[in-house]
């Protein structure tokens, strides 16, 4: 938790105070960083509940509420990817399609319209948990109140439902990442490599590719653990699923650090209280 808040805080800086990093790609990683961040916020509660299930000390909105924003992030993650992923399919591609669609201003508005889209698909949430008594029908003096699915999602069927929409926000990016990924190679192979446009094309498609990956290695056992909790109460599954899901917001920041030295040189700048970067820094990395 430590580790990525100060990844993604580093992140959020790197991109807002230096005007030079506020390419389409950077705002789109900017927003992650936000949406990652608020996930590794609600780590605590999570160990808590792991830890002390019930009572839950907080009421039914606060309830309902962390559920619906853990949620709602995990989609918003998930369209991001997706939409920088055909934003560089456009720009290997399509480059003068890409030149009149690809502004910063739609940019910001694309993103605005991915958090709507998000909360929009999480907002059943708010139907599904709320604070239930758990305990058993005799009376009893302690507290069994517990932040859980209520009963009604799963009479109603809500559960299935947001089961299915789930899996779904996950597998379909994945085949349309995979798909796109594809015809980025397929057209970089084809083109000759001393185009020094072309070069910078592979190393930012190398990277988006990098963080794709440990995306799937992440959120693949989260949502396979998910759906085997859901059928079978597989607990242990379920657990080792969710710590990876917290290391994949953690571990981007890691990924963006190691893979560009674009992106080395500005935390540098930014963590050194310099306000420029060297001229032939600036030449060189751009």
């Amino acid at each position: 938790m430590l580790f990525g808040f100060l990844g993604n805080t580093l992140t959020i800086l790197v991109v807002w105070l230096r005007p030079h990093m506020r390419s389409s790609t950077y705002l789109y990683l900017s927003s992650m960083a936000v949406s990652d961040l608020l996930i590794l916020l609600l780590l605590p509660l999570d160990l808590y509940k792991l830890w002390r299930p019930r009572p839950w000390p907080l009421g039914d909105l606060a309830c309902k509420m962390t559920m619906f924003l853990s949620e709602c992030c995990t989609f918003c993650t998930i369209l991001h990817i997706t939409f920088l992923s055909l934003e560089r399919y456009l720009a290997v591609c399509w480059p003068i399609m890409a030149k009149t669609l690809l502004t910063r201003r739609r940019t910001r508005t694309l993103i605005g319209c991915l958090w709507l889209g998000a909360a929009v698909s999480a907002a059943p949430v708010l139907l599904m948990v709320g604070v239930e008594d758990v305990g058993g029908e005799e009376p009893s003096d302690i507290d069994n109140r517990e932040c859980r699915c209520t009963h009604y999602a799963v009479s109603s069927g809500l559960l299935s439902a947001m089961m299915v929409v789930s899996n779904l926000y996950f597998l379909v990016p994945l085949c349309i990442l995979g798909l796109v990924y594809s015809l980025i190679g397929r057209t970089l192979c084809l083109r000759p490599q001393s185009s020094r446009r072309d070069q910078s094309h592979r190393h930012t498609v190398k990277m988006l590719g990098v963080i794709v990956l440990a995306f799937v290695l992440c959120w693949l056992p989260f949502h396979v653990g998910r759906t085997i909790f859901f059928f079978s109460m597989g607990t242990y599954f379920n657990l080792v699923s969710s710590v990876l899901f917290y290391l994949s917001a953690a571990v981007n920041p890691l990924l963006y650090n190691l893979m560009s030295e674009k992106y080395r040189h500005t935390v540098r700048s930014l963590t050194f209280s310099t306000n420029h970067l060297p001229r032939d820094g600036l030449t060189s990395l751009a």
